[in-house]
């Protein structure tokens, strides 16, 4: 199709909608070459667009996730990273949408990884869906983002806002808050991380997306990977019971079943690591990474919520055998003050760079 126009872009939404079983991942890729071109489409049919996608479940396809990572992939702006080729890059991150607001475990738990010596590069953005977003927290704790041209310096945690790489996303970001429902650009998050991480350890809300996301990420390149779905229907490793999981290892993906005794670790209430908003959520950050081993008693659901996620990313990292050294190396991050320090370090690089 040598014209983007919103004629052409009718063919495509008329195909969506009467035979959503025969679009293809390359009607889905020519759809979005049509949104992301200036005028080649009409505002009402954007909203059709994304509201067919969702309503056909195509979001739920791995061909279909796959297709819109590469376009989203080959149009964001590129990271320079240092030491990109020979660190084994890790990143934590959750689709969101779960509903369950609880505090900000992916973020804190990157930072724990960080400070037991992983490589972290993470990819978040600001809240969508519930009070505080991985961007909005760091924010909070006094924290900047590079933006390109900066290079990324080598350091044990990094943080890549999205809306800086995937500027064409901010085009549509009007007709996505207007939806009443997530579209497959919410969902798409963990995979355009433009670091490329080598590990992941990936949250999905709804268990269906589990090995979508897993062989989506497998796709993609990645080495090793951790996709999991707490049984409340929530995007983290649950403190409050079972989750399901779906590991990535040498190219083959198993399904497995998490539990908080497995990583040593008490159960607690998702009632219990319940997040507020930013400003809250940082101070408890801080009182967390910063007490040593006075860790106050009333921080253990929390603490314990961390340490079940920082062990995890540990594990894909190859920094720790099984879940319970992973515990133990997270454990001494936070109570040596690595931890703490890995933010300072993510704080000191912002400022001097003056982004």
């Amino acid at each position: 199709m040598a014209e983007y126009t919103p004629e052409s872009f009718k063919i495509l939404l008329g195909k969506l909608v009467k035979t959503p079983e025969h679009f293809t991942p390359e009607d889905l890729k020519l759809a979005l070459h049509h949104i992301f071109i200036p005028d080649a489409t009409l505002p009402a049919q954007i909203g059709a667009f994304l509201a067919a996608l969702h309503i056909a479940r195509l979001e739920r396809r791995p061909g279909s996730l796959a297709a819109a990572a590469q376009f989203l992939g080959a149009r964001s702006l590129k990271a320079t990273i240092e030491d990109g080729e020979a660190d084994f890059i890790v990143d934590i991150v959750g689709t969101g949408g779960d509903g369950h607001n609880t505090f900000n475990v992916s973020t804190t738990a990157a930072m724990v990884a960080a400070g037991a010596g992983a490589r972290v590069i993470k990819h978040g953005s600001r809240a969508w869906t519930s009070l505080s977003g991985s961007a909005d927290l760091l924010e909070s704790l006094g924290c900047s983002f590079t933006a390109p041209p900066f290079p990324i310096v080598k350091a044990p945690f990094t943080f890549i806002l999205g809306p800086h790489y995937h500027p064409g996303l901010a085009m549509i970001a009007p007709y996505r808050r207007c939806l009443p429902f997530r579209t497959i650009f919410n969902i798409i998050g963990p995979l355009i991380n433009p670091a490329r991480p080598r590990g992941m350890v990936l949250g999905v809300a709804e268990r269906e997306l589990g090995p979508i996301f897993a062989q989506s990420l497998r796709d993609g390149g990645v080495e090793r990977a951790l996709v999991v779905c707490g049984a409340e229907g929530l995007d983290e490793i649950s403190c409050a019971g079972d989750t399901f999981a779906w590991q990535l290892k040498d190219g083959e993906i198993t399904e497995i079943t998490l539990h908080p005794e497995q990583f040593g670790l008490s159960v607690h209430p998702l009632s219990s690591v319940a997040g507020g908003n930013p400003t809250e959520n940082a101070g408890i950050f801080e009182t967390l990474l910063t007490s040593g081993n006075a860790i106050p008693a009333s921080l253990t659901p929390i603490l314990h919520f961390v340490l079940l996620n920082a062990s995890a990313l540990l594990v894909i990292a190859g920094l720790a055998s099984d879940f319970k050294e992973g515990v133990a190396l997270a454990m001494n991050s936070i109570t040596s003050g690595s931890a703490w320090d890995a933010l300072l370090a993510f704080r000191k690089a912002g400022r001097v760079e003056g982004v």
